[in-house]
């Protein structure tokens, strides 16, 4: 069970994250499109696990190891952003999020 603190935080990472991949062509470019879907915050707010969502899925692998290489300057991006809120930046993990891969496919059987 999260703490009103763990899911404020979550909040503000998902949002501030969204707004840096929005902006930032370098990780969502050459037609990809990175949307975050969820985040979750241990319970000392040390750590961070990102879950995003790659268009098209097919890239999605490649799209997490290139986060996964560039998690230093995404930290430093997003601690810029949330400094004066947060004591601690948390360390960002990312993992793919294929709920929506997973809800294509089971209409795709009802059919």
């Amino acid at each position: 069970m999260e703490t009103t603190r763990q899911l404020k935080i979550a909040r503000l990472i998902q949002k501030e994250l969204a707004e840096f991949f929005r902006g930032n062509t370098e990780l969502s470019g050459q037609g990809n499109m990175i949307s975050v879907t969820q985040v979750r915050i241990s319970p000392d707010l040390s750590q961070a696990r990102v879950y995003i969502s790659v268009f098209p899925s097919a890239k999605a692998e490649e799209i997490v190891k290139l986060l996964e290489s560039q998690t230093k300057r995404i930290r430093y991006e997003l601690g810029q952003k949330i400094a004066k809120q947060v004591r601690i930046i948390p360390e960002l993990r990312f993992y793919v999020d294929d709920s929506l891969d997973y809800v294509d496919r089971i209409s795709e059987l009802l059919k």
